[in-house]
């Protein structure tokens, strides 16, 4: 995928899948702008050739603004925003607190509205968002309720806001991965067949193709990106 060029601000960019995104970015030309809740990459993390952005909570209002502006201004615009930071529990709503629907619905849905509504006054015409939604929200299961709710939630974002800028020529859509093969989830389930599992690395492909000129026709889009699973 050529991108050679492309202004790009990534949000959870020093998670696994993250960091996937921001080095395939670089690597297909793209200046890329790295933003996360967490003040530096891992120490195993190579993102020297990005501009980051650490210890920004992107579910403020004000400082999403102000990292989002800081970071168009270092690429000298923006053409592309991928709203990947979010988190995820496990937990049954009978032994559940309420809590846990708060922090997911700030974590994966606030970040992305308050991230895309800082960087909609930078895109032009032409300009990408690209949100991650999840499988799992178009058929939940036990102990996924809140995290299935907020990522619904990411969708029905994604699609209200593909209508709204539809006339601005600037497109957007969600990918809607199954269970990523990260260290974090091996840890969790390592009984499970692995290689069934989305690659950070296959996801970003489909990313970085939403990005590019040739997915100009697409918005409003919700893609699966499962595996095998």
């Amino acid at each position: 995928m050529q991108l050679q060029n492309k202004r790009i601000i990534v949000t959870g960019a020093f998670g696994t899948l993250g960091a996937a995104v921001v080095q395939a970015a670089l690597q297909a030309g793209a200046q890329v702008a790295a933003i996360d809740r967490a003040d530096a990459p891992p120490e195993n993390v190579d993102l020297e050739n990005a501009h980051r952005f650490g210890g920004v909570d992107l579910s403020d209002a004000a400082s999403a603004k102000r990292t989002i502006d800081v970071a168009a201004g270092a690429l000298g615009g923006l053409d592309a925003l991928v709203n990947i930071a979010g988190t995820f529990r496990w937990e049954t709503l009978a032994e559940g607190k309420l809590e846990t629907w708060d922090l997911l619905y700030r974590i994966n849905l606030r970040t992305a509205v308050a991230a895309s509504q800082a960087a909609i006054t930078h895109l032009k015409r032409g300009g990408r968002i690209v949100n991650i939604g999840a499988n799992s929200a178009l058929k939940s299961g036990a102990g996924v309720g809140a995290y299935a709710a907020s990522k619904s939630g990411v969708m029905r974002f994604t699609e209200a806001l593909a209508e709204e800028l539809k006339e601005r020529d600037i497109t957007v859509n969600a990918v809607l991965p199954s269970t990523i093969d990260t260290p974090a989830n091996r840890k969790d389930m390592p009984k499970a067949d692995f290689g069934k599992w989305v690659k950070p690395q296959q996801l970003a492909e489909v990313i970085l193709f939403l990005i590019s000129d040739q997915a100009s026709a697409i918005t409003g889009a919700l893609i699966p990106v499962v595996g095998r699973v």
